[in-house]
């Protein structure tokens, strides 16, 4: 079973399900749980164990290594460490993970390449920047990378730690089609949620139409306890201007006329749709989700 797979419009299908016994690939020996652990604390034990089995110090580990079952493990390990509407993603065993890869730049590589494709793709189901800062945090601490090959996760990392869960989200001005203007942070609402897509995506049409079909985000747009902004970020001023309006007339129908979202990167927008569900205060609650579902368990968790 592949854990891995590709959506529409070049983003990432749902979320596989955890697993608390990873299938066994080349290079890649399962732990074993020992028997007195408690069933409650097996996930636990799998998280802070998981690669004891793995010989980081042998070289055959990276010439020899069968890359797409490595993918795979890694994968189950991310599926441990994810966020939750009960708890936040963990990233303290991915840290642990990459003080083993350092060991040299080969083992270093490898890991690097796994964190990159599960947790960085935007076409991952698993992609998650909290769970993938560690990994861009050691390779710049590293001694083994030039000035010009720091460049690629410099960037990353920058654009990782923008709009983080429970941070502020980055400020920008706006204008809708009665020419209204106003900002983010000037919208009132117990939620908001930014809705960054693009009218010729059809991924973007899809998630469009299933938040419009969720009854209980709809109920909360009709009550005015959440206010749902759609933005292109790639679609110049003057073409929404012309363009017909095609979004329920109780979303916000912006448009970023200034440029800002992209000229300044204010968000990191790799690949559309993209949701970020934020609190009233403007803090990130979900960051570049996809997930109707998840939103809606967030939103039900905070009561």
């Amino acid at each position: 079973m592949c854990l891995l797979g590709v959506a529409s419009c070049g983003r990432r299908a749902a979320r596989p399900a955890a697993s608390e016994a990873p299938a066994s690939v080349r290079g890649f020996r399962p732990v074993e749980v020992p028997a007195g652990v408690a069933p409650a604390e097996r996930r636990a034990y799998l998280r802070d164990h998981y690669w004891d089995r793995f010989d980081f110090a042998d070289s055959l580990q990276v010439r020899e290594a069968d890359t797409l079952q490595l993918v795979e493990a890694f994968a189950r390990f991310a599926v441990l460490l994810a966020a939750t509407p009960e708890r936040a993603a963990d990233p303290a065993p991915v840290r642990a993970l990459m003080r083993r890869a350092s060991a040299s730049r080969p083992m270093l590589d490898l890991f690097a390449m796994l964190a990159r494709t599960v947790l960085h793709d935007p076409n991952s189901p698993l992609r998650d920047d909290e769970l993938y800062i560690p990994v861009l945090e050691a390779l710049l601490a590293a001694p083994y990378y030039d000035d010009y090959e720091r460049i690629r996760p410099e960037y990353d990392l920058r654009m990782a730690r923008c709009n983080r869960p429970g941070e502020p989200a980055a400020d920008f001005g706006y204008e809708l089609r009665s020419g209204t203007r106003g900002t983010l942070r000037g919208i009132e609402a117990e939620y908001t949620l930014l809705f960054f897509g693009d009218p010729d995506c059809p991924a973007c049409r899809e998630l469009g139409e299933a938040l419009v079909a969720s009854p209980m985000l709809s109920e909360m747009v009709e009550r005015g306890r959440l206010c749902v902004v759609a933005l292109a970020p790639d679609v110049d001023a003057a073409a929404w201007r012309r363009a017909a309006a095609s979004l329920p007339a109780s979303w916000l129908d912006a448009c970023d006329t200034e440029g800002r979202i992209r000229s300044e990167e204010l968000y990191d927008l790799r690949a559309l749709p993209s949701l970020y569900l934020l609190d009233a205060a403007k803090r990130v609650l979900l960051k570049d989700t996809t997930d109707v579902e998840r939103i809606e368990e967030v939103i039900d968790r905070r009561g």
